[in-house]
């Protein structure tokens, strides 16, 4: 049987049995057109075989059946944008932008290294031998030894060593001075005599210092180097 959309004028073969004889709606798969369709009549096979003589083969399509092929409810997905040309340029600035925090806080993280190293250095003392490593001086006690100066003098006829300086605390807290070691060496850096004295002061607030003074009557002829250490109580 075939059928003819009335409004395009689509052609289409479909099955006869499937029309009932009152007939049915049908819709055109091409247009969406909805219309009525009569079944058959005895003398409709001999018109469709006389138009197929006639006309090109009708278009091989399937009518819709409004009855048979209830209509489907589809999600349209939305298409992705195209890419615009400005969109490389921020992509490139949003990058750039993050190496130059990273590399900020990079910088930051080594700045607070270096000026907080003996605050570091007093809760990791470990960290002393990175810091000497990089050619900082750190040190665990939180107080250091600056302007140290050493000299031989006579007094009554005998030579004898002075040795001053300052001692200060580097650290953010008040911290206790340890006993000073003063130790002699000579050019192949064996020691030859120590001797151990305090400070007059037995704690230092933050930043503070104080001056330190010691001599040693005779000291070694062989002496050729002076080291200074803090030490432990009974050390």
């Amino acid at each position: 049987m075939i059928i003819t959309c009335p409004q395009c004028e689509t052609r289409y073969q479909t099955d006869a049995s499937k029309f009932m004889p009152s007939g049915r709606t049908v819709r055109c798969a091409k247009c969406g057109h909805k219309w009525h369709q009569e079944p058959e009549t005895a003398t409709a096979p001999a018109a469709a075989d006389a138009v197929a003589e006639v006309e090109p083969p009708p278009v091989v399509a399937t009518a819709v059946e409004e009855e048979s092929k209830p209509r489907s409810n589809f999600t349209a997905i939305p298409t992705p944008l195209a890419e615009t040309p400005e969109e490389p340029k921020r992509s490139r600035l949003r990058a750039v932008v993050g190496w130059l925090g990273l590399l900020i806080l990079i910088l930051l993280i080594g700045w607070a290294a270096v000026t907080f190293r003996q605050a570091i250095v007093a809760s990791w003392p470990q960290s002393a031998s990175l810091y000497a490593m990089l050619g900082l001086d750190a040190n665990a006690e939180g107080v250091a030894f600056a302007d140290v100066t050493y000299a031989r003098e006579t007094e009554d006829g005998a030579p004898v060593l002075a040795v001053s300086g300052r001692i200060v605390n580097v650290g953010h807290e008040e911290l206790p001075v340890p006993p000073i070691r003063v130790a002699l060496t000579d050019n192949d850096k064996r020691e030859l005599y120590h001797w151990s004295f305090s400070a007059s002061v037995a704690t230092l607030n933050p930043g503070q210092a104080v001056p330190f003074t010691t001599r040693l009557p005779s000291p070694p002829p062989a002496a050729r180097h002076l080291e200074l250490r803090f030490t432990k109580t009974g050390e």
